[in-house]
């Protein structure tokens, strides 16, 4: 039997105003004069106060990228081309500043800069072969366990799928709980969600084991804590519960909801939080407890779902979403097991999609 031998973020910081420290932490990989760091910032942040406290020097390279739509191997591609451009040297580090997006964007950036081709060639599990440029993750939106896994996702020419690798994982995070303040309701609910599907998918998986299991358990408990309880010091417990996640599924996997996201995102462009919530709103056949839970969440705090987005599209926009879910089998393995091709046919999931 073959165990998983996977890579942890070697460094982080946590608490309140720890971003401050960014700046120390660069410091550390600056070992010339010349040397240079890329700051890749969510454009919502552009002209705001954080804004001004990104510690870049004056040949520093800082991109405000547009993460609207979901991230793809094109605008991936056209950032690596934009920073090889402008330094013939490699950057020193790349930092993500912004949600799951940004922080995607900044790793496939990092891989890809010492990585030959296209970023859609190394879409699917263990394709990269040579290590990142030193990257850091600082989520402003805390749910998507970006910050903590080993892949960037990415909608690619023929589906939404991770780089995944050991390379992908940041070599430092900061978990700063401050600047998650004040972000939309919404977004707070769909992002906060993806990390609640996450223990659920883990929990209720084939791939289930004491180590995912404990980070799944502790993540469940503080999504808890911050959606149904109000807790008051619910940014920092959001924070601690999507890095908690993130890393029960790096031992694990995720399922049937992350699936049906992914064909909603790649087909209908859903953003990745608002999709998980979707899908899952129809999956209580799969996770009957868990959907109960989401549902109270939702009412809790005032959140409607779009309904019968998918009821009247066309047929082949329906197959096109199916093509795509069908397609992730470790997800669709990690909900039935040895002979999950058997259960998850086009049918099945038409009918889930026709619900949507």
């Amino acid at each position: 039997m073959s165990f998983k031998n996977f890579k942890c973020v070697p460094k982080m910081i946590f608490g309140r105003g720890s971003f401050e420290q960014l700046d120390v932490v660069l410091e550390q990989e600056r070992t010339d004069a010349n040397d240079f760091v890329v700051f890749l910032v969510d454009d919502v942040h552009q002209h705001k106060p954080l804004a001004a406290r990104v510690p870049s020097k004056a040949h520093d390279l800082v991109i405000y990228v547009n993460v609207d739509d979901e991230p793809t191997t094109v605008q991936v591609d056209d950032l690596t081309a934009q920073v090889k451009a402008f330094n013939t040297k490699l950057p020193v580090s790349v930092v993500g500043l912004g949600g799951g997006s940004t922080m995607d964007l900044a790793k496939a950036v990092s891989l890809m800069l010492t990585n030959p081709g296209s970023s859609s060639e190394y879409q699917g599990w263990d394709l990269i072969k040579n290590p990142a440029v030193h990257h850091i993750g600082i989520p402003t939106v805390s749910g998507t366990g970006a910050e903590a896994s080993r892949t960037a996702v990415l909608c690619g020419p023929v589906r939404k799928l991770g780089l995944n690798s050991d390379y992908t994982v940041f070599d430092q995070i900061i978990m700063d709980s401050e600047l998650i303040a004040g972000v939309p309701t919404d977004q707070w609910f769909y992002t906060g969600m993806d990390c609640f599907i996450h223990c659920v998918e883990s929990l209720q998986g084939t791939y289930l084991n004491e180590f995912a299991k404990a980070f799944a358990e502790k993540s469940m408990d503080l999504c808890r804590e911050v959606y149904l309880d109000n807790h008051p010091e619910k940014d920092d417990k959001l924070m601690m519960a999507s890095y908690m996640g993130g890393m029960s599924i790096a031992y694990s996997q995720v399922g049937a909801c992350h699936a049906v996201s992914y064909g909603l995102g790649y087909v209908l462009g859903y953003h990745h939080g608002i999709g998980n919530c979707l899908a899952f709103d129809v999956l209580e056949e799969f996770y009957p407890e868990g959907v109960a839970e989401f549902r109270k969440m939702m009412e809790i705090h005032n959140i409607t779902l779009p309904k019968n987005i998918c009821k009247d599209l066309p047929d082949e926009t329906i197959a096109k979403m199916v093509a795509v879910t069908k397609s992730m089998g470790p997800l669709w393995d990690n909900v039935y097991g040895k002979g999950w091709e058997e259960k998850v046919t086009d049918e099945m999931l038409t009918k889930l999609f026709r619900r949507i």
